[in-house]
């Protein structure tokens, strides 16, 4: 028996005639008759039952049809993984970045991924860091690229450095006039958080800064990162982000270096493939990369 008879038993029943499945399979009639019976007799069973219509399948021939589509896919799928093979594709990550707080260097390290491993498949998913945490506990996702905070006991994090928070405002707000951010001048304002239990973590951190800071502020529940960033840009609160550039429409001010956002690659203790070690070795390199060079100096810091 080989995959070409059980294509032509498929075939056979899917039209219910030898001749439509002929002509779909582009085989004379006579000869895809005879491969069936050949089939018939290896198998010692009557697949077919013939009358003037066409034909029908028999008992066994309903069950033999299961497993013949069963042993297809399975040979498609064996097939498939040789053609990736052979295109130098040697594995796949599915990626979680969190939508609350994204590690800056993430664009760089997608890049980079696709620049130096083209053999690995990379696909992403964005989402609050707790809901991440979870498909990545549940098997969906290889590793979770997130602020710190998210790691348990069944995963391990690799640590990425720190990034300066930056005060997100509406380019009317009164703190983007250029002049120093002392904390009085945080006095009465309205801070944009998520207020989802999924992004506790960035929310957290952003109630602690505030704290730290000694600002007499007040938090307030945004919604989603869109919905965030558009309260923030219409000027009714202000927030706090760890990206470099502010979307349009806004402008960043640079906290103290000090007060900063740490990040982390999270991945499952139990996995460990070379697509993840690649992975989390571009990750180390560009996060050694991005640390800030002597001297340097934060922008529009606060006293």
């Amino acid at each position: 028996m080989d995959l070409r008879h059980l294509r032509y038993f498929v075939t056979i029943a899917e039209e219910r005639s030898f001749t439509r499945a002929a002509e779909r399979l582009w085989v004379a009639q006579p000869g895809l008759s005879a491969q069936i019976r050949r089939l018939e007799a290896e198998l010692g069973v009557q697949l077919f039952t013939r009358h003037v219509r066409g034909v029908s399948l028999t008992d066994a021939g309903e069950l033999f049809l299961e497993r013949a589509r069963a042993t297809l896919a399975a040979a498609e799928s064996a097939a498939a993984i040789g053609r990736e093979l052979s295109e130098g594709i040697t594995g796949s990550l599915r990626l979680g970045i969190s939508a609350e707080a994204a590690w800056p260097g993430a664009p760089q390290l997608l890049a980079t991924v696709v620049r130096e491993l083209p053999g690995i498949e990379l696909s992403t998913v964005e989402a609050y860091g707790g809901a991440l945490w979870r498909e990545l506990r549940n098997g969906r996702l290889d590793a979770v690229l997130a602020p710190a905070g998210l790691c348990s006991g069944d995963l391990r994090a690799v640590t990425l450095g720190t990034e300066p928070w930056t005060v997100l405002l509406a380019a009317e707000h009164p703190l983007a006039d250029g002049d120093p951010l002392t904390p009085e001048r945080f006095s009465g304002s309205r801070v944009a958080v998520h207020g989802h239990r999924d992004a506790v973590v960035f929310d957290g951190a952003v109630a602690d800064l505030v704290e730290t800071m000694g600002v007499d502020a007040r938090l307030v529940a945004c919604g989603p990162p869109p919905a965030l960033r558009a309260a923030v840009a219409a000027g009714s609160a202000l927030g706090f982000t760890s990206a470099a550039d502010p979307p349009p429409g806004m402008v960043g001010r640079r906290l103290q270096a000090e007060r900063s956002l740490s990040f982390a690659l999270l991945a499952r203790r139990d996995e460990a493939s070379s697509a993840l070690a690649e992975l989390t070795r571009i990750a180390l390199d560009l996060a050694a990369s991005r640390q800030p060079a002597a001297g340097q100096r934060p922008l529009a810091a606060v006293a």
